[in-house]
């Protein structure tokens, strides 16, 4: 029988349609604006407790809330008015204090049936729904510090092997100062580092003491240093970002030592916070056999351990990490699988090798910010960040053999665990990070380019509908129909990837309406050349239909392998032009001819009809 589809693939029409329809009614569901609350580390509970003196701080400042819940890791507290949304934050940070992370959030209304079949409303653009904003300030002094003490460690080093005596040797205001007893000595080491110690200069300062050395960075050197820190601190946020799966993040340096760090429709602000604000690094060291060590607290889940003193000299840091597992031990504890690079699996087994039976510490440096309360000259409540750096012993372990390139380390929290190694994998930084701004961004055109660019959807919509009508009446009907379709498709494809919506991702959308009817605009005038040949009516439709074919397949085959490169060389606004058109591409196909095609069949196929209305 002409014009009818088999009955599978009526099915599968029937399936395609029902799929868009439940994937896309997500976004029917606005999320509830809300707060969130978490611990600054991954180990702090989130009880009943900590909820009820939140919403107690909300009731007392008359911020109407509901729905509050805590799992133990964090906390929800969901509000009516999104308007009062930072007030309510600005309340809660003051009530907790600075230990707390206060981060504003989306809380979803999705049902849970369509949750659990993966149903997730589009992700927007900072340009349509906002995000959070971080500005970082990169500790570029801690950056030459570091460096100075491995050069100072090195410098001693060099003096005691070639029998040059000193009195002492220090690391003071970013510069090395070494007393010695006599002139000749000071000769000796000023051509000792002049000749092994490129970047270090020797200083000469009227009136300086003719029995001391000062040593510095030179001036080319110190910006060498500070410039591979912003770099290497973009490298490894940007790896963190990735790590979080944020889609279309920002992630650049602003001015000398500041970094600007933006994500779109992020959901979990609060671990973003936390991630990305967290400088945490690891130290390898050995226990010390006197009292020259430090001393550091030992932390453990059970709680506080005895203290620990430990060597100065780290054996290897986090920067000889080139990969980091969070895992169980046979025994069902926490643990990070660690592999070193090359050099750190030197330095290590070269340290363990002659130290079997002593203790390796192994010290887990966090750099974070308080916030103390002060009172202003106008009598409110100010809250500073202060940065702070907090250094405890997690794992203390007597060494049994050498080790070498990969070991494991234990004594953290499930939690703690999982976001050690994702730090550690995501690359050390060279220096310390604080947040010294956090705050959330609004559409970044404007509500009123926002509402022009859904208005310029609907009108474009409507305008392709009226002129599919008047130009092919009936048929007019099946391509209304199949475009209504392919922007259901186009929304829940969209959904289900993650993909993000942006401004100049709805200008693909208007393309796309225009686009979709190509192709039923190609087969509608196929099929009334074929009726003016003379051909009969089923057999004109199934000539339009076939005839045309090759032609719309070429058409957007050449513009889909546009909008790939598109995709591949852009970035930012580009992309996500490039990410809807991509998409209304394939589904315009589906809903133009196959669509289309089915609904003609069931209408006339298989039908003796003397009139066709197109």
């Amino acid at each position: 029988m002409p014009n009818t589809f088999p009955l599978w693939k009526n099915i599968t029409i029937l399936l395609v349609v029902t799929f868009g329809f439940v994937y896309a009614a997500p976004n029917l569901y606005p999320p509830d604006p809300a707060i969130q609350l978490s611990g600054q580390s991954g180990a702090m509970q989130i009880d009943a407790a900590v909820l009820q003196k939140v919403e107690q701080s909300l009731d007392e400042a008359g911020i109407e809330h509901f729905s509050g819940e805590a799992d133990g890791e964090a906390l929800l507290v969901r509000l009516k008015d999104g308007n009062r949304q930072l007030r309510a934050k600005e309340v809660i940070q003051a009530s907790m204090g600075g230990d707390y992370i206060v981060a504003l959030n989306l809380a979803p209304t999705t049902p849970d049936w369509l949750r659990n079949i993966g149903g997730m409303p589009m992700k927007l653009g900072l340009d349509l729904s906002g995000g959070v904003h971080f500005l970082l300030e990169v500790d570029l002094d801690s950056a030459l510090t570091t460096r100075l003490e491995g050069d100072l460690e090195d410098v001693k080093s060099a003096l005691r092997e070639e029998r040059i005596r000193y009195r002492s040797f220090e690391l003071s205001n970013n510069q090395i100062i070494g007393q010695f007893r006599d002139e000749q000595e000071v000769e000796r080491a000023k051509t000792l580092i002049r000749t092994n110690y490129r970047d270090l200069q020797p200083q000469s300062q009227p009136g300086q003491n003719p029995l001391s050395l000062v040593v510095r960075l030179s001036d080319i050197a110190s910006r060498e240093i500070e410039d591979n820190a912003i770099k290497q601190n973009l490298t490894s946020l940007r790896n963190r970002v990735n790590e979080l799966g944020v889609s279309e993040p920002l992630v650049s340096r602003q001015g000398k030592n500041r970094i600007v760090v933006e994500l779109p429709g992020v959901q979990d602000t609060a671990e973003a916070k936390r991630i990305i604000g967290k400088t945490a690094n690891l130290e390898f060291r050995l226990e010390a056999s006197d009292r020259v060590g430090e001393v550091f607290e030992f932390r453990n889940p059970s709680g506080q351990g005895a203290d620990a003193r430990l060597e100065s000299k780290a054996v290897i840091t986090g920067e000889n990490v080139t990969d980091a597992r969070a895992s169980f031990d046979e025994n069902g504890r926490p643990q990070v699988s660690i592999t070193l690079d090359a050099k750190g699996g030197w330095q290590m087994g070269y340290a363990t090798r002659d130290n079997i039976g002593r203790r390796l510490g192994v010290l887990f440096i966090e750099y974070k910010t308080k916030l103390e309360k002060s009172i202003d000259e106008n009598g409110e409540l100010v809250l500073t960040p202060v940065p702070f750096v907090e250094e405890n012993i997690i794992s203390l372990a007597t060494v049994q053999a050498q080790l070498g390139k990969q070991f494991r380390i234990t004594g953290l929290e499930q939690r703690e665990s999982s976001e050690l190694a994702l730090l550690l994998r995501a690359g050390a930084l060279a220096a310390p990070m604080y947040i010294v701004e956090e705050r959330t961004i609004g559409p970044s055109l404007g509500a009123d380019n926002i509402e022009l660019g859904v208005k310029s959807v609907t009108f474009g919509m409507v305008l392709v509908l009226l002129f599919m009508l008047v130009v092919y009446r009936g048929f007019g009907v099946f391509a209304n129909i199949a475009l209504a379709m392919n922007l259901v498709l186009l929304v829940a494809f969209m959904s289900l990837l993650g993909a993000t919506l942006t401004l100049p991702g709805i200008a693909g959308i208007v393309l796309t309406v225009g686009m979709a009817v190509d192709a039923n605009v190609l087969i509608f005038s196929r099929i009334r050349e074929e009726l003016a040949a003379g051909a009969s009516i089923q057999g004109s439709i199934s000539a339009g239909y076939d005839r045309a074919f090759v032609s719309i397949l070429d058409a957007n085959i050449t513009t889909l392998i546009v909008a790939l490169i598109l995709f591949l060389i852009g970035s930012g606004p580009v992309q996500g032009f490039a990410v809807t058109l991509s998409i209304g591409i394939l589904t315009s196909m589906f809903t133009s001819i196959v669509l289309t095609r089915g609904l003609a069949n069931l209408v006339v196929g298989g039908r003796k009809i003397k009139t066709l209305w197109i």
